[in-house]
């Protein structure tokens, strides 16, 4: 109202909807892309003495594209995935460390049997040994009832019974021993198995490989070695992407800009779609930009830090393939030995047994006495329990060198899933 002026009176509304859509996806190699959608309707009304008067053209809206690069800082996917990629590795290093643990439980179980064979070898040995002994002191009684021999000899043949009996009990107790402890072993204590019987016998069988041939196969097949290789690999990323972050920023961008300018509202939405879609009115950018952090000191105490960490690693991967060589050619060396030692140890054996022959004859022609038989008797048993120990010594150097080779599972037709 305006004094002298006529009375206006007016009257007004506005009201508006707007829908925004947007998505980026960014890109291991240092790209990045955003697009985005931005309908909206605005529509205003009003009403004076004069006339009326309204939105002629309520639909609007933009739809944008943008794509930016880094060139040198975060360009390459090491610099952008360098975690992820060290995390996989991780994951395939915890593979190699699970098959590591299912070879030494491998390894560990095959010793125990062995153990388990040793002792109920051990305990038949002893039990010879005694019948020897009972065999003797019968005859001694038989010849000192004839008055053949004095009776002095009854009891030291009464004495090494007793020393026989004595060690059957000591064997009898390991051989249980070494029973339960294959058996806490092999079984879970819900699923334990009442009696254990072994199966296999130690068999003096060459070894296919080569000292040549298991370095150069545990150099290929060590898991150990696998896991370490992939540590290095991680720490060298990790190294290129600290080294990476010391670059300066320089990112190039494209962008597109599309606008609505529909002049008909009664077509809604659609038209204004018409016009984002079809690139009616479109806009365009390029350009560069480029930053220098100044000093940079953290990034370049990271930096040092992984360096020295992908250090650690190679000496430690150069350590660890020193220690596999050498751990084959001892087992390798130890293999030959226990072989050697087997074969000696059953030349040793059948000699004793026909020293023992012998001196029995002898003794029944009245030649010999019966100290020297009961001592033939000592010899022959310490040379059955030699010659046991060489057969067991021998199986367990077998899967020694199998393992330090990596054959192990292959060896024993086990594969880990």
């Amino acid at each position: 109202y305006f004094p002298g002026g006529p009375l206006i009176a007016s009257e007004s509304t506005a009201w508006g909807r707007s829908l925004s859509l947007g998505t980026s996806k960014a890109f291991g190699w240092g790209g990045n892309l955003k697009l985005s959608y931005d309908p909206s309707y605005r529509y205003s009304w009003s009403q004076t003495s004069t006339g009326t008067s309204s939105t002629s053209n309520p639909y609007d809206g933009t739809l944008t594209a943008t794509y930016s690069q880094s060139l040198l800082r975060n360009f390459g996917r090491i610099a952008n995935e360098s975690r992820l990629i060290v995390a996989r590795k991780t994951s395939q290093a915890a593979d190699f460390n699970y098959q590591l643990a299912i070879i030494n439980l491998v390894a560990n179980t095959e010793s125990m049997y062995w153990d388990m064979v040793y002792a109920l070898r051990n305990l038949e040995n002893k039990r010879l040994a005694l019948a020897l002994a009972e065999k003797q002191l019968k005859e001694n009684r038989i010849r000192v009832e004839v008055g053949t021999l004095a009776p002095i000899e009854v009891t030291s043949a009464e004495a090494s019974v007793a020393q026989r009996e004595q060690e059957i009990l000591v064997a009898e107790a390991q051989a249980r021993n070494a029973k339960d402890a294959l058996l806490n072993m092999v079984y879970a204590d819900s699923h334990k198995a009442s009696a254990l019987e072994p199966a296999d016998a130690p068999i003096l069988v060459p070894s296919p490989l080569s000292a040549e041939a298991a370095e150069k196969m545990a150099l290929e097949r060590r898991v150990e070695l696998k896991s370490a290789q992939l540590d290095l690999e991680s720490r060298q990323i990790l190294e290129q992407a600290a080294g990476n972050r010391l670059l300066p920023q320089l990112d190039a961008y494209a962008s597109y800009n599309g606008n609505a300018a529909s002049q008909i509202p009664s077509e809604g939405l659609s038209a204004v779609n018409k016009d984002l879609f079809g690139s009616k009115y479109p806009g365009y950018s390029l350009g560069l930009t480029f930053s220098m952090p100044i000093g940079n000191r953290a990034a370049k105490g990271s930096q040092i830090q992984a360096r020295a960490s992908r250090r650690s690693s190679e000496l430690a991967l150069r350590d660890l393939r020193q220690n596999i060589s050498l751990e084959v050619r001892t087992a390798f060396r130890n293999m030959e030995a226990a072989q050697k030692s087997v074969k000696a140890a059953e030349k040793t054996r059948v000699f004793r047994e026909k020293d023992l022959d012998a001196e029995q004859k002898k003794y029944e022609n009245g030649m010999s006495t019966n100290f020297l038989v009961l001592s033939k008797q000592n010899d022959l048993d310490s040379a059955r329990a030699a010659e046991l120990q060489a057969q067991i010594g021998y199986a367990k150097t077998i899967t020694a060198l199998e393992k330090a080779a990596g054959s192990l599972l292959e060896a024993r037709k086990l594969e880990v899933k």
